[in-house]
């Protein structure tokens, strides 16, 4: 059997498409798996960390708006649809998959279109509440969609051929602590509760800003909780900012990346980060109480309608990064940790919007149209 996952532009993404491949690994010995993903997205250095094959193809992104500037990246975009496409099927003609699998991102797109033009079995799984524009546009061409949100099935209705409700897949190294043993192996002993929070990797600007705010107040009241922040490539700036103030943090505190989440993660008592899907998936597994800030700066504001339809559910506290202080991250944390049956109303909000065998199920869903 060969199989091909393609994806690309972030790690919410690629997770996924790893996940799964490691499936048809355990059912399929032998298997072959090849990766497809855009030239210079992150996805080759994750796809080739995790030890799998990956090809890539030029893509580009289009922007929304009518500005000079966009409409000429958009006319360059449109000129590299050919040539992807072109390259795609020079990947097709040589690997000859059994089945092609897109799990979001433009990458995603020339492979999946052009195996479905052949016939050959097609599918594509949309992490996200709101759909993206590469799932529209390939929705009705393929022979399955998968979705991570219920919420998001009915907008494949008269579109897609067949609509599944999977989950999305969280790595295994989620499934692996207790909060006990990881506040132990963090060297937390003590009863103090733990807050952590993180805004992506890229950094967030405004919302490190805030996290200064917060980390001021945290320090000045005493440290009532243990904190962790991973700035990202922000840190370049935080240290400095905090320095100015006069506060003091250890590098355990403040760091660049947290390179043990799945740890950090399962010791955290209350959890401050954006509302990506991938993400939302390790919240729920998890049953972490979440204030989320999604970020206003993505494609038709899927993240305020993922971390939407977990407000609704009572399980994280959604604030828009426009009415975002430190003094009201502050002031939520503080009103969240002094009311644990809130907490633990919201932890188990959290694990019943949950997917823990989402990657198995989605490849029973894909052996269904191989079959």
């Amino acid at each position: 059997m060969r199989v091909i996952f393609t994806c690309g532009g972030s790690a919410g993404h690629v997770n996924p498409a790893l996940s799964v491949a490691k499936q048809f690994e355990t059912h399929h010995p032998g298997c072959e798996i090849l990766f497809v993903g855009a030239v210079g997205g992150m996805e080759e250095r994750l796809v080739t960390q995790a030890g799998y094959p990956i090809r890539t193809v030029h893509v580009s992104t289009f922007e929304r708006g009518f500005s000079w500037k966009i409409l000429k990246h958009d006319l360059r975009s449109a000129v590299m649809v050919p040539v992807g496409q072109h390259e795609a099927a020079a990947i097709l003609d040589e690997f000859r998959p059994d089945l092609v699998v897109g799990t979001g991102g433009y990458a995603s797109f020339p492979a999946v279109r052009e195996a479905a033009r052949r016939h050959i079995p097609t599918a594509i799984h949309e992490s996200n509440a709101f759909p993206g524009l590469t799932t529209r546009t390939l929705a009705g061409r393929v022979d399955l969609v998968m979705v991570g949100f219920p919420e998001a099935a009915a907008y494949y209705d008269g579109v897609a051929k067949r609509v599944a409700v999977t989950g999305t897949p969280v790595r295994e190294e989620f499934f692996s602590l207790t909060r006990q043993q990881a506040r132990l192996e963090l060297g937390l002993s003590d009863t103090q509760p733990l807050v952590i929070s993180f805004w992506g990797s890229l950094g967030a600007g405004h919302m490190s800003k805030r996290t200064v705010d917060l980390i001021e107040r945290w320090v000045n009241e005493g440290r009532r909780f243990h904190y962790i922040h991973s700035a990202g490539r922000d840190i370049d700036e935080m240290p400095d900012d905090l320095k100015n103030r006069g506060i003091q943090v250890t590098d355990e505190e403040v760091r660049a990346y947290s390179d043990d989440m799945p740890r950090v993660m399962a010791a955290a008592d209350l959890v401050l980060c954006r509302a990506g899907a991938s993400t939302i998936g390790e919240l729920t597994v998890l049953g972490k109480p979440a204030i989320l800030v999604p970020s206003p700066f993505v494609t038709a504001n899927h993240q305020y309608k993922n971390a939407k339809v977990l407000a609704d559910r009572g399980g994280v506290v959604l604030i828009e990064e426009e009415g975002c202080t430190g003094d009201k991250l502050y002031d939520t944390i503080m009103e969240l940790l002094a009311d644990g049956s809130r907490r633990a109303a919201m932890s188990r909000a959290m694990k019943e919007l949950a997917a823990p065998n989402a990657a198995g199920d989605i490849y029973s869903e894909l052996m269904k149209i191989l079959n």
